[in-house]
């Protein structure tokens, strides 16, 4: 039988590496094997490209059902890499990598091993940039890593953070989108459609104690900058949610910017907006 991919993941893991420029796995402090690419910027003079300590990194964390080679990541990533090198990986239970996906709780692990990588391919400034789930992730993981109260500052904190279309609060149900979401989650023929149909394992266990919510993260993320970006046309969580993360974060260090026409998350970003997002976190990742 021909072994799958997250087989291969489990067999090339790895807990850090010097290259770049191809996938590996990376090992979570939990255990989790996670598959990872690095994407070398795209230097203005390939003759003379810049060190890597020199160049940012930032690390995209995809929304619930996506992958490392869904194609949304993939644009986003070569999107990013006109500003930056770019780390992208697959959640728990999401393409290649190993585990269940827990839907935005233990999936901080797996952001905080592709920022280490990142650190350990020699980037001293690490941003990164996370979409619905993935939003509430880069916001909890910020929270957790920093200078906050809920953590010292670790090899896995980031310089700069960035959510797009992330939800301020868990269990919302009030659109249709997120009634259908919670369908998949919390009944057993969804998680079944949810493996068979879009290839992503669900944890069937409830959240055992709550984590963190979003909106409690943001206001512990200063003074690492902060930018929420949301659509009006969001079908999942509409503008209140951004509203509620904004005035729980510090206004002297984050930013929100509401878009006219977006829907949500990675796969609706235009490369226009992913062009601004990507300036907006070269002028904001402290050198």
């Amino acid at each position: 039988m021909t072994p799958g991919p997250e087989a291969e993941c489990a067999a090339s893991c790895v807990s850090s590496i010097t290259s770049s420029g191809h996938r590996v796995c990376l090992l979570t402090a939990d255990g989790v094997r996670i598959e990872a690419a690095h994407t070398p910027r795209r230097a203005p003079s390939e003759a003379d490209p810049a060190p890597c300590a020199d160049t940012p990194a930032i690390v995209l964390a995809h929304g619930f059902t996506g992958a490392l080679e869904r194609p949304a990541l993939r644009r986003a990533a070569a999107a990013f890499s006109q500003h930056a090198d770019v780390i992208t990986f697959s959640f728990r239970g999401h393409g290649g990598s190993g585990g269940r996906s827990t839907v935005g709780d233990r999936e901080v692990e797996d952001l905080a091993a592709a920022v280490r990588w990142a650190r350990a391919l020699g980037h001293r400034r690490v941003a990164t940039v996370g979409s619905s789930m993935g939003g509430s992730v880069v916001l909890r993981h910020a929270a957790l890593h920093g200078p906050g109260e809920h953590g010292e500052r670790t090899d896995a904190h980031p310089d700069t953070v960035v959510a797009v279309s992330a939800p301020a609060r868990w269990y919302y149900r009030g659109t249709a989108a997120m009634r259908r979401l919670h369908w998949v989650i919390t009944r057993p023929t969804g998680r079944l459609v949810s493996r068979l149909g879009l290839r992503t394992r669900i944890h069937p266990e409830d959240w055992d104690p709550v984590p963190l919510s979003p909106t409690e993260a943001a206001g512990l993320i200063a003074p690492t900058p902060l930018l929420l970006v949301h659509g009006d046309r969001d079908p999942y969580f509409p503008l209140d949610h951004p509203r509620m993360l904004m005035s729980a974060a510090d206004p002297a260090t984050a930013e929100l910017w509401i878009e006219r026409g977006f829907g949500h998350a990675e796969n609706a970003a235009a490369p226009e907006l992913l062009g601004r997002i990507g300036e907006w976190i070269t002028a904001h990742t402290p050198a």
